[in-house]
């Protein structure tokens, strides 16, 4: 599309059939066409999808709003598969590399994701609270902010403990289910007892995929109900949440771990002021200037706006109530000045009793 942010796409082929590689948050569609000695070599095309992106099957002639993408179909009357961004964060760009910077996927690659985590503790990137953690994709690619607070959530494992503490006891549990000497019931009661949170990043994200088309089918838009029973912890009330150093909000039940932030508290969407939109409550930090602030003001309140004090109309009477940012197109006719100057509260009445005729000419 001409709004679109992506670069063009050197594909043209009366004939292709696309087919798509997931792989942690990015997608890979290759176009193979038909005839290949009649047109252009394959191409690649590699998305990531941002908050908002999808792909979306509907009829040419009918076109979603953001559609920055479009490959048609040879159907009558034809369709079109669309990449539609309504809020622009996602993008594309050409050939079939992987950004090398993302590491294994915690679905189609777990066990390389798991092996990679555990090899590389010694990295600063585990230096940070594990929720932070989570979200660093060279070694949790495809686990995003919902699904960070349903995995601590299931695991209970405070969202602000440090990485590096989590995922070393992780390690030496995973020791101690490799001992031989371990009888299988015993190994079962380990597992019960101590959750996996390598584990979990594979299985919850699972979940999501299999139940697919009851929750994302972007044609029924309604059955986002189904995703929210399924959320355990994320947007849930009764559930405290907080901002992250990056600013991203993380939702916990529970204590929030010795890493979180100084000068917050956290907060329940069942406390403080509901918001419109559903998603939470922001979280307000309480500093010391700000206590300040609140005391000045507190203590020499502002002066009241001329609108809020009154005034007449064009033809010289009174309005009624109080005109808050509204300005009269022409100024009112000035009054003669008494020989006695009354207060302006006074002023004000005694001109309103002379626009209702309630008093005759000094």
């Amino acid at each position: 599309s001409a709004v679109g942010r992506g670069p063009e796409v050197p594909f043209r082929s009366e004939a292709f059939r696309i087919s798509a590689t997931a792989r942690g948050k990015e997608l890979r569609l290759a176009l193979h066409p038909l005839h290949p000695a009649a047109g252009a070599p394959a191409q690649h095309i590699v998305f990531r999808f941002g908050m908002s992106g999808s792909f979306r099957l509907c009829p040419a002639a009918e076109l979603p709003r953001h559609a920055h993408l479009r490959f048609l179909t040879r159907d009558s009357p034809p369709r079109a598969l669309c990449f539609v961004d309504p809020r622009r964060f996602g993008s594309w760009r050409l050939g079939d590399a992987w950004q090398p910077e993302r590491g294994p996927c915690v679905v189609s690659e777990y066990q390389a994701f798991r092996e990679n985590v555990l090899r590389n503790l010694d990295d600063k990137a585990f230096d940070a609270p594990i929720c932070e953690a989570l979200l660093n994709q060279k070694y949790f690619n495809g686990i995003g902010n919902y699904l960070r607070a349903e995995i601590l959530y299931r695991v209970k494992i405070p969202p602000f403990e440090k990485a590096r503490t989590v995922l070393e006891a992780m390690k030496e549990q995973e020791k101690r289910k490799k001992d031989s000497s371990l009888v299988l019931s015993k190994k079962v009661k380990l597992m019960r007892e101590n959750p996996d949170l390598l584990e979990l990043c594979h299985t919850v994200p699972m979940e999501v995929i299999t139940a697919e088309k009851q929750i994302f089918d972007p044609e029924h838009s309604d059955n986002y109900a189904a995703f929210k029973n399924w959320l355990q912890c994320y947007l849930v009330p009764g559930m405290s949440s907080l901002r992250d150093r990056k600013g991203r909000t993380i939702w916990f039940q529970g204590e929030p771990g010795p890493m979180a932030p100084k000068g917050e508290c956290p907060l329940s969407p069942t406390r403080g002021p509901a918001l419109a939109s559903g998603l939470g409550n922001p979280v307000f930090p309480v500093t010391s200037r700000a206590l300040k602030r609140r005391r000045r003001a507190a203590a020499t309140p502002p002066e009241p706006d001329e609108e809020e004090k009154g005034e007449e109309d064009e033809t010289g009477g009174p309005k009624k109530g109080r005109a808050r940012g509204r300005r009269r197109a022409t100024p009112a006719p000035a009054l003669p000045e008494p020989e006695v100057l009354p207060s302006p509260r006074r002023s004000l009445r005694t001109s309103a009793r002379r626009g209702r005729g309630e008093a005759g000419n000094p």
